[in-house]
C-alpha cells in the first residue's frame, strides 16, 4: 500500500509515517517510480507505536515492541526487552503518582489550615464570606 493509504488506515498523517520511517521504526520499499510502498504488517506496527505513544512512551521507547512484532510474535509485549520497557514505564508512572499524591496532601493540608484560620479569626467576625453581599 502507498503512504496515503497507510496513513488513512492507521489514523495518522503521511508526515508522521515518514518520521517513524526516519527513526527506523516503519519500513517501506521504494517502487520503480520512487513511491513508498508498505506491507500490510506495517499497519500493525504503526498501530502499536501510536498505542504506546498514547500511554506515555517516547518514540524510541517503542523500538523493543516493534522489534518483538517483527520477530513474528502476536503480542509486542512478550519479548524480554518489551517487558523491561513496560517495567521501566510503570516505575516512572508510579513515581509520578507518588509525587502527585504528596502534592495533593500538601495542598489539602494548606487548604484545611486556611479554612481553619478563616473560621477561627478570634474577633468574632465572619471571614468566610457567608455574610458578605
Amino acid at each position: 500500500m502507498l503512504i496515503g493509504e497507510l496513513a488513512e488506515r492507521a489514523g495518522t498523517s503521511t508526515r508522521t509515517l515518514r518520521y517513524y520511517e526516519a527513526n527506523g521504526l516503519v519500513r517501506a520499499r521504494r517502487s520503480a517510480n520512487g513511491y513508498r510502498v508498505y506491507d500490510e504488517s506495517e499497519l500493525r506496527v504503526v498501530g502499536e507505536i501510536r498505542a504506546l505513544l498514547a500511554i506515555g512512551f517516547g518514540l524510541q521507547d517503542t523500538r523493543p515492541f516493534v522489534e518483538c512484532l517483527r520477530a513474528g510474535n502476536e503480542c509486542s509485549a512478550v519479548c524480554p526487552d518489551s517487558v523491561l520497557a513496560l517495567r521501566r514505564r510503570l516505575a516512572e508512572v508510579d513515581a509520578i503518582v507518588s509525587q502527585l499524591t504528596q502534592v495533593r496532601e500538601q495542598l489539602k493540608t494548606q487548604l484545611d489550615n486556611a479554612i481553619g484560620r478563616r473560621h477561627d479569626h478570634g474577633d468574632g467576625r465572619d471571614v468566610s464570606g457567608a455574610g458578605a453581599q
